[in-house]
C-alpha cells in the first residue's frame, strides 16, 4: 500500500457516510447502517473541529458531583481490597509462534495487548512504564518483556488518557512505526516525530498488509491537560484479517447502546477485548467504566464468540478490590450461560491462539 505524502490535507469534520456529531452521540435506534467504509489513505493529514463535545454520551462530572465525590468517594481500595494484592495473577510466558492466517493475543496488563493477527504485530494502547501520572506504581509487572517482543507492525490508540496513551512507551518505538488513532489526536503523534500516523473517525477504517483497521465508537471522553477535554476522540477498534478473523478492542468504555450498533456493523466478532475494572463507586464510574456483568452484556451485545478481560488487575484505578472484577465476571459468564472455555480470562503475561 501507497503511503499517502505528508502534505496531503483533507478537511474533515466527520464521516460523511454516517450519522454524526450529537446524533452519532444519542442515536441507538437510527435504522440499518450504511456499508463499510471504503479504506482511507494511510497517513493522511486532516482538519478536525475543535471539539467532540457532542460525541458524548453522558454529561462529564459538574460541580455538584464534584462535591459529593469530595465527600464520600473512595479512589482505593481499604486495605482488605489491597491484601489481594500478591495473589493478582501473573504468569508471563513466550509469545505463541503464529502465521499469517493465526490470530493470537497476550495481556501485557491493562489495556495492553499483543495481538498477532494476518501476518502482523499489532499493540493496543501500550503501557510499559511502570508509573503514569497521578497513579501509584502498578500492582503487577509487564506481562511481556519489551526486548521479547517482534518487529512492531502497528500500534492502535483507543485514547489519550495517560493509562492509554503513554509517551515513555512510544519513545520507544521507531518513528516510523504506523500509528493509527483517533481523530483530533495525531499533532501530538507529528509532535513526536512520527511519520505514519492515520487519523480515523468513527467508521471510519484503513488498511496496512491487507488487515482492516476499523475505529468505532465508545462511551467515553478525552482528556490530557486542563484546557483539552474533549478536544481529541475516543473509541475502539475492530481488527479483521485477510481471512476473516475478527478481533474487537474496545479501549475504555462504559456501557451502552455503541454495543449492539457494533455487533450489527461487524458480524463475526471472533473475540472482543473489554474491560472490567475501574468501576467503584459506581454512581461516578458508571457513564465511562462498565462493571464486569456489563461486560459480558457488552460481548453479547457486540455478539463475540469469546471474550477476553482487560483494564484490571495492574494499576490501582479506583476503589473496588483489586480481585473483585476477575471474580464477578467469571460469576456474570456462568450465570449468562456462556460456555466456560469462551471466557479467556488471562493472567498478565498469558496468551491464547485463536484456532
Amino acid at each position: 500500500m501507497t503511503q499517502q505524502p505528508e502534505s496531503t490535507t483533507i478537511t474533515s469534520t466527520s464521516a460523511p457516510h454516517e450519522e454524526t456529531g450529537a446524533q452519532a452521540a444519542t442515536s441507538s435506534a437510527a435504522g440499518p447502517l450504511p456499508p463499510l467504509a471504503e479504506p482511507r489513505p494511510p497517513a493522511e493529514r486532516r482538519v478536525w473541529p475543535r471539539t467532540f463535545h457532542d460525541r458524548l454520551t453522558a454529561p462529564l462530572p459538574g460541580l455538584k458531583a464534584f462535591a459529593r465525590f469530595a465527600r464520600e468517594g473512595a479512589v482505593r481500595p481499604g486495605p482488605e481490597g489491597l491484601a489481594d494484592i500478591p495473589r493478582l495473577p501473573f504468569e508471563p510466558g513466550p509469545l505463541p509462534r503464529v502465521d499469517a492466517r493465526t490470530v493470537a493475543v497476550t495481556w501485557a496488563g491493562h489495556a495492553s495487548w499483543v495481538v498477532r493477527i494476518g501476518g502482523l504485530t499489532v499493540l493496543t494502547d501500550p503501557v510499559w512504564s511502570r508509573r503514569i501520572l497521578g497513579t501509584p506504581a502498578r500492582v503487577t509487572p509487564v506481562g511481556v518483556a519489551w526486548e521479547a517482543l517482534p518487529h512492531i507492525d502497528a500500534v492502535v490508540i483507543s485514547h489519550n488518557h495517560y493509562d492509554h496513551l503513554d509517551a515513555p512507551t512510544l519513545r520507544r518505538l521507531p518513528r516510523d512505526t504506523p500509528v493509527f488513532v483517533p481523530a483530533g489526536l495525531g499533532r501530538w503523534f507529528h509532535r513526536r516525530r512520527f511519520t505514519r500516523v492515520t487519523e480515523l473517525d468513527w467508521w471510519e477504517a484503513a488498511e496496512l498488509h491487507g488487515v482492516r483497521f476499523d475505529f468505532v465508537p465508545a462511551h467515553h471522553w478525552s482528556k490530557r491537560t486542563l484546557v483539552d477535554t474533549c478536544r481529541t476522540l475516543w473509541g475502539g477498534w475492530v481488527l479483521t484479517a485477510p481471512a476473516g478473523q475478527r478481533v474487537y478492542f474496545a479501549g475504555d468504555t462504559g456501557y451502552g447502546h455503541w454495543f449492539s450498533r457494533i455487533g450489527d456493523r461487524y458480524p463475526g466478532i471472533d473475540l472482543a477485548l473489554l474491560p472490567i475494572g475501574a468501576y467503584d463507586p459506581r454512581w461516578w464510574l458508571r457513564d465511562v467504566h462498565c462493571d464486569p456483568e456489563e461486560a459480558v452484556r457488552a460481548a453479547q451485545d457486540v455478539g463475540a464468540r469469546r471474550m477476553a478481560p482487560m483494564h484490571w488487575g495492574t494499576f490501582v484505578l479506583s476503589a473496588e478490590p483489586v480481585l473483585e472484577p476477575l471474580t464477578r465476571v467469571r460469576a456474570a459468564w456462568e450465570r449468562a450461560g456462556l460456555p466456560r472455555e469462551d471466557l479467556w480470562d488471562l493472567p498478565v503475561g498469558g496468551s491464547r491462539v485463536l484456532e
